[in-house]
């Protein structure tokens, strides 16, 4: 066989296969449940502090209120959510609450609940808010958050 008809062998090989359909499954995005809480509930000044020991939470809230001479400042993000920051980054971004089928609620990026840079909601009232990261790990390295409201 001569080269120049390999070639066109090979070329027409190559075109059919890059011609064959082969059938691709798209992840259908989750369902979007409405969070427990209002986004607003999180916008304000908070002293914020972590514990790793539930038996520490009490002494925890308590050291978090002092953090009101400096507080964190929450704010009302441009879309539906709130500008703080995540871990490991001085950047402030817009995160969200979203609710999960499991009836828990996280505060993240425009991704499905519970994604690993979620921190979950443990509880939200207009004077403390308890949250955790999602991830592990994470959560491993800045224990559970409470933040008290300042006055």
């Amino acid at each position: 066989m001569r080269s120049d008809t390999c070639l066109k062998i090979v070329f027409a090989v190559l075109f059919v296969g890059g011609c064959s359909s082969t059938r691709t499954e798209v992840a259908t995005p989750a369902v979007a449940i409405a969070p427990a809480y209002a986004v607003d509930g999180l916008v304000g000044r908070w002293g914020v502090a972590s514990y790793r020991v539930e038996k520490d939470r009490a002494r925890t809230e308590a050291m978090a209120r002092t953090q009101c001479r400096l507080p964190y400042v929450i704010t009302k993000g441009p879309s539906d959510g709130v500008m703080m920051h995540v871990a490991d980054d001085a950047q402030l971004y817009e995160l969200t609450l979203k609710g999960s089928k499991d009836g828990k609620t996280y505060l993240g990026f425009d991704a499905p609940p519970g994604d690993p840079q979620d921190r979950e909601i443990l509880s939200f009232s207009d004077k403390v808010v308890v949250m955790q990261y999602a991830n592990p790990e994470t959560h491993a390295r800045y224990g559970t958050f409470i933040y008290t409201r300042c006055a």
